[in-house]
Formats: C-alpha cells, sequence, structure tokens
C-alpha cells in the first residue's frame, strides 16, 4: 500500500491474447513508457501479462512474443489494456469468454479502468462491460459488432470514445490516439504533448474513422478544406463564421461543410469548438491569464461561454481544470475529437 506522500507510478496491464497485432501490443509501452515528472520518476508502469502463465504467445505475424507475466498483474492494475487480437474464438464468433479469459478478468479490481484497442472491445463487451455504454471498434466490424451486442451503444465514427471508466477506441492506429488522451486526462496537455513529439505523432487528430472508410476517389482537381482550417486555426480569439471560412476556399458553404465532413469527419461549427477547447486548456495550463483573458484567446468570448464548452467537453469547470493541471496531476474527462459527449 502506498503510504500519504509516496510516489507510485500508475500500473498499465496490457492484456497480450494469441494472435494479437504486435503494433497493437507495442503502442502502450511507447506511449505509457516516455512521461515523467520533474524529478525524472516515470509516471506510468507498463506491465505486459497473458492469461497463462508466463510464455509464449502467438501473433498474426511470423513470430510469437515471450510474456513473462501471467493473469496475476491485472490484479494490480490501475488500468487494463486490451489490444486486438486475431484468434477471439467464441468471443468474436458466439460473444461469449473462455474459461480461462473469463477468469483472468475477474482479477480485475473493481474501480480499475479498463481500455481496448479496435477488437479488443469485444473482450469487454463479452466480459459485460459495455453494456448500456458508448463504445466504438474498428468501423469494418461496427455492424457485426452491434448485432452480437445489442446492449452496447456502438459511434462508428469516432476515434475513441471516453466513458469514465471504460474506454474503446477504433482501429488499430487508433489505439494511440486513445493513449495519448488517457495520458493527457492523467497528466495534463504538456506531458500528453511532449510524447506525442517524441512519438512523431500528432497529439490530437480531427475528426473520426468516418474519414477512413473507403469510398470512391474524388476528383483530385477538387479543392480541400485544408487551407480554411489553417486560417482559422491562426484566428481562434476572433469571430469566425462559417461562410468565412468557405469563403477562404472559394465554395459556397453548402459544398464547404459537404467537403469539411467528408474530410475531418465532423461538421465545421464541431471542429471550431474542439479547437477552442484545446486553446483554452492549454492557456489554463501554461498561463496565468484570468478566466476572462483565456475565453477571449481561445474565441469563446465571455467566462460563462467558456465555462459551458469546458463542462460539456471535459465535464470540469475551466478553475477546477487549472487547479488539477496546474498543480501537477489529476483526471478529467474528455470530449475532444473522437470522445463521445
Amino acid at each position: 500500500m502506498t503510504t500519504a506522500g509516496e510516489f507510485r507510478p500508475h500500473r498499465v496491464a496490457v492484456l497480450a491474447l494469441d494472435g494479437l497485432l504486435p503494433f497493437e501490443l507495442g503502442i502502450p509501452h511507447r506511449i505509457f513508457g516516455r512521461p515523467r515528472d520533474a524529478r525524472g520518476r516515470y509516471l506510468y508502469e507498463v506491465v505486459t501479462c497473458s492469461v497463462r502463465p508466463p510464455g509464449p504467445v502467438e501473433t498474426d505475424a511470423d513470430f510469437a512474443v515471450y510474456v513473462a507475466h501471467g493473469p496475476e498483474v491485472l490484479a494490480t492494475a490501475d488500468t487494463v489494456i486490451v489490444p486486438a487480437s486475431y484468434e477471439l474464438g467464441p468471443v468474436y464468433d458466439e460473444g461469449r469468454l473462455t474459461e480461462e479469459l473469463a477468469a483472468a478478468l475477474a482479477r480485475i479490481r473493481p474501480g480499475t479502468r479498463l481500455a481496448s484497442i479496435c477488437t479488443g472491445a469485444y473482450v469487454l463487451a463479452a466480459a459485460g462491460r459495455l453494456d448500456g455504454r458508448p463504445a466504438t471498434t474498428h468501423w469494418a466490424d461496427a455492424e457485426r459488432f452491434q448485432r452480437m451486442f445489442p446492449k452496447v451503444e456502438v459511434d462508428p465514427d469516432v476515434l475513441f470514445i471516453d466513458d469514465g471508466d471504460v474506454l474503446t477506441s477504433a482501429g488499430v492506429a487508433a489505439g494511440i490516439d486513445l493513449c495519448l488522451h488517457m495520458v493527457r486526462r492523467d497528466f495534463g496537455t504538456a506531458v500528453a504533448n511532449d510524447v506525442a513529439r517524441r512519438t512523431v505523432v500528432p497529439p490530437h487528430r480531427d475528426g473520426g474513422q468516418a474519414q477512413f472508410i473507403h469510398r470512391p476517389v474524388p476528383d483530385p482537381q477538387l479543392a480541400t478544406t485544408t487551407a480554411a482550417r489553417a486560417w482559422a486555426l491562426g484566428r481562434l480569439h476572433e469571430p469566425i463564421q462559417l461562410r468565412d471560412m468557405a469563403e477562404q476556399e472559394a465554395m459556397s458553404v453548402r459544398t464547404f461543410t459537404r467537403r469539411f465532413r467528408e474530410e475531418v469527419g465532423t461538421s465545421p461549427g464541431q471542429w471550431l469548438t474542439q479547437q477552442r477547447v484545446e486553446r483554452a486548456r492549454h492557456l489554463l495550463e501554461s498561463t496565468d491569464l484570468s478566466m476572462d483573458q483565456v475565453a477571449r484567446e481561445s474565441g469563446f468570448g465571455t467566462a460563462q461561454s467558456m465555462r459551458q464548452h469546458l463542462q460539456a467537453a471535459l465535464g470540469v469547470t475551466p478553475t477546477a481544470y487549472r487547479r488539477t493541471f496546474r498543480s501537477g496531476g489529476g483526471a478529467e474527462r474528455h470530449g475532444g475529437a473522437g470522445t463521445r459527449r
């Protein structure tokens, strides 16, 4: 047990199942294995475990990985992450856990944070952990997943969903978005952004997985909305109308809105609010500006408007958010791109 004042890193247990994707197995280690506090101490401890005693676990590649820990690790975890596997057997085919997997999951302590990457959501759903909750998985599996688990509120369009103590992500690389989000939620934007820079990935991706669903290839001569987004990001503190963004691309509002949703996976208004929320978070964490000043700089206009938007997106007030992350740690609910509100 950790005594008052004693430092203990947040323990992340990654459950390695036969048929796992090596790329997904490595995501939690890469993202959670980097953050440190001001004294150089690692903020997370990442441990890989299996449902069996230590030994090899098959992957979907031409090699196996040796996992040094058994299911007993799950009882010590603060967060448990289940990456995708291509050999889930009855979990994928019938929506039920094997006795071995059920026994392993039963070791998880109440209140432990659970997360899945891609079709790892099948494991959480088969265990009943997603009943009555919003969740996502790879877009190609979304319809099948919904049929198999009708009690789950499946959203196939987002990159990830944060429902408090249970989080799910879309396919493969969306696991990076999810893990960075959890770091941001635990220790703030500055820490998550540093991890993203070191990993050479964007700290926050716009839109959802709808943008990755196969569609007919558009005419390469058609304009995109890239310039409009760059223009808007440079003046978040100013009033921005939809017609202003459309004019940057010389499009009608209707055409621009359709093209924007196709490219980004969300509406221009939703995207603009997300960017302003992120700007406000950064200012609350990194400056001593007053609430009125933060509201003006992030484009919300008034402190009351900013409070309403941050409360809806993050589940906390601006004052509470600043108190948490200016003092070095804590958790909050995030409602940015890829998160169910």
